[in-house]
């Protein structure tokens, strides 16, 4: 009965489970393509997360509404760990066109969720012109704009399309340091980019420092170029700063591109014609290069330029203005703005005498913009007065040269009047650092500065049996040590001459390998493992012969072991059983024997080795 009850109340739960929705954050958007061709039909879709009724779109004054709307929802659950999980969506559908140029804004929709009334965000369209003309030529020669940039350009013809790649920077005159955007932008029209291929070339920016944008994913837009509707992408992008004057050219970059175009070939079926036929080819596209006038910083530099070429703001402040010596005293500054921060100098603080002074804490809080480096560089500066009295820190100052104005600035912070108080006592391994976000790199004074002894000394004599200066134990601490060192040169000097000597070495270490394959035959024969074993010995007879013979493993053989063991008086006795262990060994590789054969042949072949090793071969 119990399980009859489940089993009902699961159906139940599946019957109302699509009906039945989450009470969670309603979320209503409207979305449409950014940027759309006249007289082209686009879509407009509103989206919620949960179900409604009433959509109340906008007037559409500004298009012309073709069909609409058209609605369709789809939900989904899941399970996760014990944790249901639900989703809902329904959407919208309108499908518009617009008749003229220019940018519009369609004003945000409403709908009703649960009897409340949401509100969608506004769109913002770019309508684009349409193209002037089919365009025959693929080839786009260079622009160089009368603004404030420069556009270059170069394509690859495919016979059905058009692609190219414009070099753009924002600037073509600049001073030094200043910053400077460079983008390849990819433009194709009538063709698909299947993918680009590592064989990128890039030039090499002589003359620049380079700040690379990093590029995740490859987006495209429309964008209206040369009477011409194009889908756009941008392929590389960095910051350059000049590091000296004149014109410098930057050379010629290199994309290899796949693309997929369409084949143009007899229509042999209505099939072929309804899907057309298509291939990849793969194209390098030329991005060219550009020139850049870089024209060197005005003459009259200010003493206290920061070598910071853009637009800064200088801001600070101090801990304290009054004190206790030996009491530690900050200084905080905060350089704003975009330009070449990295590069900028750190300003100076005139320290009054008696201060002791740290290096500068230095903290970039920088990120890439499209003008140059933006962000926050924060100075800290600590100095402890170690004197009472009454102290002047002059003001600090940052000179620039402002990009805007194209001129030099100079901004300044504090002129402070420090009031230093005697210190409580005269305990100077009493030193308080507050206020200072390094306090690791102070130590007391005290434990860190010895000051000298003025006073008289006092000769204490020495006693019997201490170590004195001169006496003969007190050589002999050093010449025993020099002995030692000594001998285990020459041990060692030794012991690597041997070492070079590979032949010798193992011939020195050919009992040593045997014996360790024959613990590896033991082993496998332990497990009863054939192959293993019969492999092992035979490595091990080999090589031992090999190394004690002074002949390549390559070079052996069972004639020339048999004549060189003759040539070195070993009895007959001896060869021929040497002959009989490897010739057991390899035929028993291939054919079936039994664990009493392979204990023979174990014991054969360590006997074998033990009576070599005792001849002098």
């Amino acid at each position: 009965m119990i399980g009859n009850m489940k089993r009902i109340g699961y159906l139940f739960l599946m019957v109302l489970l699509p009906c039945f929705v989450w009470a969670e954050e309603v979320s209503f958007r409207a979305e449409a393509p950014s940027q759309v061709v006249v007289g082209k039909p686009f879509q407009l879709r509103y989206t919620v997360n949960q179900r409604a009724r009433d959509l109340q779109p906008p007037e559409f004054t500004d298009f012309e509404f073709i069909a609409g709307p058209y609605s369709s929802q789809s939900s989904s659950t899941s399970f996760v760990n014990g944790k249901r999980s639900s989703t809902f969506t329904l959407t919208y559908t309108y499908t518009l066109m617009a008749n003229q140029e220019g940018s519009y804004t369609l004003a945000p929709a409403t709908i009703r969720v649960s009897g409340d009334t949401y509100t969608s965000n506004a769109v913002r369209i770019e309508v684009l012109p349409a193209d002037e003309q089919p365009q025959q030529s693929t080839t786009h020669p260079q622009q160089s704009g009368q603004s404030a940039s420069s556009q270059s350009s170069a394509s690859a013809s495919t016979g059905q399309g058009d692609v190219f790649i414009r070099t753009i920077v924002n600037k073509t005159r600049v001073h030094e340091q200043e910053a400077l955007l460079l983008t390849y932008k990819l433009y194709f029209a009538g063709l698909d980019i299947a993918q680009f291929t590592n064989n990128t070339r890039l030039p090499e920016f002589e003359g620049f420092l380079k700040q690379e944008f990093t590029i995740d994913d490859i987006q495209t837009e429309l964008e209206h170029y040369n009477g011409r509707n194009y889908q756009t992408a941008v392929l590389y992008q960095t910051l350059l700063y000049p590091q000296r004057s004149g014109d410098i050219t930057i050379d010629a970059a290199q994309f290899e591109a796949v693309l997929r175009v369409q084949v143009r070939q007899q229509v042999r079926s209505i099939f072929d014609d309804f899907f057309g036929s298509y291939t990849n080819v793969t194209r390098t596209i030329t991005a060219p290069s550009v020139t850049i006038q870089v024209a060197p910083l005005p003459a009259g530099k200010p003493a206290q330029f920061s070598g910071g070429v853009g637009q800064f703001n200088l801001s600070g402040d101090i801990s304290n203005t009054e004190i206790k010596a030996n009491e530690a005293l900050t200084i905080r500054l905060a350089i704003q703005g975009t330009g070449n921060m990295k590069l900028i100098k750190t300003p100076a603080v005139d320290w009054p005498e008696g201060f002791e002074t740290y290096d500068p804490k230095v903290s970039n809080k920088l990120k890439q913009t499209t003008q140059g480096t933006g962000g926050t560089r924060e100075i800290e500066y600590l100095a402890i007065p170690r004197a009472a009295g009454s102290y002047t820190i002059p003001a600090i100052t940052f000179s620039y040269f402002d990009t805007r104005d194209n001129q030099y600035k100079t901004q300044s912070v504090g002129g402070w009047t420090i009031q230093v108080a005697r210190a409580e006592g005269d305990n100077t391994q009493n030193v308080a650092v507050q206020n200072y976000t390094h306090k690791e790199d102070i130590r007391q004074l005290g434990t860190d500065i010895r000051y000298i002894y003025t006073g008289e000394l006092t000769v204490v004599p020495t006693r019997e049996g201490e170590l004195r200066f001169g006496s003969w134990l007190y050589w002999l601490c050093y010449l025993i040590p020099l002995l030692v060192a000594i001998i285990l040169f020459i041990v060692f000097r030794r012991r690597i001459a041997q070492n070079a000597d590979t032949v010798r070495v193992r011939y020195m270490r050919a009992n040593k390998v045997a014996q360790k394959r024959l613990r590896e035959a033991k082993q496998a024969m332990d497990k009863n493992d054939h192959a293993a074993f019969y492999e092992a010995v035979e490595r091990a007879t080999w090589s031992y012969l090999s190394d004690r013979l002074r002949i390549p493993t390559a070079s052996l053989n069972k004639e020339n072991i048999s004549s060189i063991l003759s040539g070195k008086n070993v009895d007959e006795s001896l060869i021929k059983e040497v002959n009989e262990v490897l010739s057991i060994a390899q035929q028993a590789r291939y054919a079936p024997t039994t664990d009493n054969d392979m204990q023979q042949l174990y014991s054969r072949t360590t006997a074998l080795i033990n009576q070599l090793e005792n001849q002098k071969l």
